[in-house]
């Protein structure tokens, strides 16, 4: 009689699915997320006001608290390299709907950032019926880690990153006879670009759960090459940032601490992984 249960009968018509059964439950769920993800750039859309002049364009205005920060920094230190005090570039529009077009981009790019949580939960319902039961209780968790690190992505390029290098690239000059005129679609191409691909790099953690997990990576190997991952960090430190070693420290360290992390995450895998393996042999 155990065997007739709902939750059973559910489990054996998902394991005998066609593959066309499958592709459309994915659609379905993938309809979710774009509904979604439409949802959330309608309302980006309607308060675009707030989002372009208190998020979009503040990491460019001298009042903008990563800004006052370094310039507080700078004057302990009694350098005034770090210390922004005017608006030395002016964005700029050249196409008649530019401005139209940059509104429905960045609706839409907050839409995507906005329901990743919601996306993320779709996913995880598409591979739960795959799942045994005790990787459903151990994945439970899967929905709101991913979107936090992704979150903490966002937020930390969006107040350090961002502002370090549109300051930089902003009031850089060949020749003080050559004005900037940043035109806009620049601009947000770089804010955007910037903040939606360190939420992707904070997600690492997570990638390397699934790899260490499916035996394709071990934590040996990723200590092994620590000293390699290091300069590359620094090297990327340098090249989103402007050339000082402090603004280079700054960006580096917390992502050093990231790949840290991933080390002990797949550690910690490993050993469940081998440790499971003795048990079945």
């Amino acid at each position: 009689m155990a065997n007739d249960t709902p939750k059973n009968k559910k489990q054996h018509s998902a394991k005998e699915m066609s593959f066309w059964e499958h592709l459309e439950v994915l659609r379905w769920h993938i309809v979710r997320s774009a509904f979604a993800v439409v949802a959330f750039a309608i309302l980006a859309y309607i308060y675009s006001d707030f989002i372009f002049d208190k998020i979009i364009l503040a990491p460019k205005n001298p009042g903008f608290i990563t800004n006052r920060f370094l310039c507080k920094i700078g004057e302990m230190i009694n350098v005034d390299y770090f210390c922004i005090s005017n608006l030395v570039f002016k964005i700029i529009n050249t196409d008649m709907s530019g401005q139209l077009m940059m509104d429905i981009y960045v609706s839409m790019i907050a839409g995507v950032i906005l329901a990743i949580p919601y996306v993320l939960w779709e996913i995880w319902r598409f591979i739960k019926p795959a799942l045994k039961e005790n990787e459903r209780k151990k994945s439970r968790s899967f929905v709101f880690v991913t979107s936090i690190l992704f979150f903490i992505g966002v937020v930390f390029s969006y107040f350090l990153i961002v502002p370090l290098t549109i300051n930089f690239l902003g009031t850089y000059k060949v020749s003080e006879n050559i004005e900037n005129y940043i035109t806009l679609n620049s601009y947000i191409s770089t804010v955007t670009n910037l903040s939606f691909a360190t939420g992707l790099v904070f997600e690492f953690p997570v990638l390397v759960y699934f790899l260490t997990k499916a035996g394709i990576l071990k934590p040996s190997f990723l200590t092994k090459y620590r000293r390699h991952i290091i300069v590359v960090i620094l090297i990327v430190g340098a090249i989103i940032t402007p050339p000082d070693i402090f603004s280079q420290i700054m960006v580096s360290i917390p992502m050093y601490g990231l790949f840290e992390m991933s080390i002990y995450i797949s550690k910690i895998v490993y050993k469940k992984r081998i440790r499971k393996q003795n048990m079945a042999g």
